[in-house]
């Protein structure tokens, strides 16, 4: 038996309607339109992190080197246990809460931070390992399931046109459109958008990863040219392949010799309600979108790639990177077709031959990569026909739970609201026992962990 044999029979390609060339090809969409991360990350932590006889760039060197290596292991876990063609990596948002919140604001040192992850990725893979997140994925309501995927469909598409600088900051009223006709990087964007969403609406297979390398090679070509300035960080800043990280890697031990336990608990606990939810929703929301999911909209046996949200986690803290989690960039791998764990095979691998190509990976122009976040966020919409919008219940919770996400910046926060309110408007118009217990139980537990974070009432 061949390699392509052996592949096809070990991630059952064949019997999920999908070929090789169609798997490699969404490995490649996924990898490129989250590339980001590698050097996104570094530049985030590095802010936070300060190791003595280092200087800054090479603080973001170690990181970057430990970004890729957990984003590796984690999604190979995802590809060869789960078998699902998701890809992970330290999460947007959560590094920003590890880097200003708890050691900026908190004034909680990086090592402690790092502890805190570990030990969040400790208790994941416990609770993992005895069902317990996957029973309470599944106490979400229906229409909050089935919201969830235009939910990230409409962060994806706030996410992406903020970094095409379509829409821009605006004081009053906090967004507006931005001078696209007068910024090259914006025109590029769009361009390459409309030629992606073209290609697509004809059915041109690779349509995403075409309109992705099109745009980058218009932009590289004019920056050659002189006539355009593309604005990434040039390769002499880009992180060194080869680069000891020993003195990040194991700092968590550090982290937990010292701590204050009413303040670690407070952060463990942040670090777990976040990537909990963020992970939740952004399995069941590409699920849906790859027409993954069941009758009752839950994700068949989901505590598989929970556990690689879990592993890389802990990973990724015992190497010195925030929470790793699973990327909503997955759904454009799974819009090019990717059906299998071969899908995230192909990104694991990606990964780790980015640990010597890193200056070819980050040369692709944010205006480029971003086009795939933007066109999967428009076609992720599709799943509001799931949803019965004649059912008052149905219509508050699914209709929060997608405008909640991008308002927000939080699939966590689009989640709960969804969440909280279902049970609510049902108990309202007299059809209080179609909700379990455990749905009002969740409900009560998400208004107190946000009453308790924004410091209680006021009066």
């Amino acid at each position: 038996m061949g390699l392509t044999d052996s592949l096809n029979a070990y991630f059952d390609v064949d019997e999920h309607d999908s070929d090789l060339r169609t798997e490699v090809l969404a490995g490649f969409t996924t990898f490129l339109a989250m590339s980001y991360i590698i050097v996104v990350n570094p530049f985030i932590l590095a802010e936070a992190i300060q190791i003595e006889g280092y200087e800054f760039i090479e603080v973001v060197q170690m990181i970057a080197i430990a970004t890729i290596i957990a984003s590796a292991v984690a999604t190979l876990v995802m590809a060869v246990y789960a078998n699902r063609p998701f890809a992970l990596a330290p999460g947007m948002g959560l590094n920003v809460f590890f880097a200003v919140t708890v050691v900026g604001i908190l004034g909680i040192p990086w090592q402690t931070a790092l502890a805190a992850v570990f030990v969040e990725g400790v208790i994941f893979m416990v609770l993992t390992a005895v069902g317990a997140r996957k029973y309470i994925i599944e106490l979400f309501p229906e229409p909050v399931k089935y919201a969830v995927g235009a939910g990230i469909g409409g962060f994806l598409l706030f996410i992406g046109l903020q970094e095409m600088r379509v829409v821009v900051d605006e004081p009053a009223t906090l967004v507006q459109l931005g001078p696209i006709a007068s910024d090259p990087w914006s025109i590029l964007g769009v361009v390459g958008v409309a030629l992606t969403l073209l290609l697509w609406a004809r059915g041109v297979r690779g349509s995403v990863i075409l309109g992705v390398l099109a745009t980058a090679v218009t932009g590289w070509a004019l920056t050659l040219g002189g006539l355009f300035d593309r604005g990434t960080i040039t390769p002499e800043t880009l992180p060194a392949a080869q680069y000891d990280i020993t003195p990040l890697a194991g700092a968590f031990l550090e982290g937990l010799a010292d701590i204050d336990p009413v303040t670690f608990t407070f952060v463990v606990f942040t670090f777990f309600f976040v990537d909990f939810f963020d992970t939740a929703g952004t399995l069941i929301g590409v699920g849906q979108f790859g027409d993954f999911l069941d009758e009752d909209g839950d994700l068949p046996e989901a505590e598989k790639p929970l556990m690689a949200d879990a592993v890389g986690t802990t990973v990724g803290a015992m190497l010195g990177t925030s929470t790793v989690t699973t990327y909503i960039e997955s759904s454009t791998g799974v819009e090019e077709g990717g059906r299998t764990g071969l899908t995230a095979l192909v990104v694991a691998a990606l990964f780790t031959v980015s640990l010597v190509a890193v200056p070819v990976v980050a040369a692709i122009p944010a205006y480029a990569s971003y086009i795939a976040v933007v066109v999967v966020g428009v076609m992720m919409f599709q799943g509001v026909t799931d949803i019965d919008w004649s059912h008052p219940a149905w219509t508050v919770s699914g209709a929060l739970t997608i405008t909640i996400m991008p308002f927000a910046y939080s699939i966590a926060d689009g989640l709960a609201a969804g969440i909280v309110a279902f049970p609510l408007v049902k108990a309202a118009i007299g059809e209080a026992d179609d909700v379990r217990l455990g749905q009002w139980v969740l409900a009560v537990v998400l208004v107190s962990y946000y009453v308790l974070q924004t410091g209680g009432f006021v009066f």
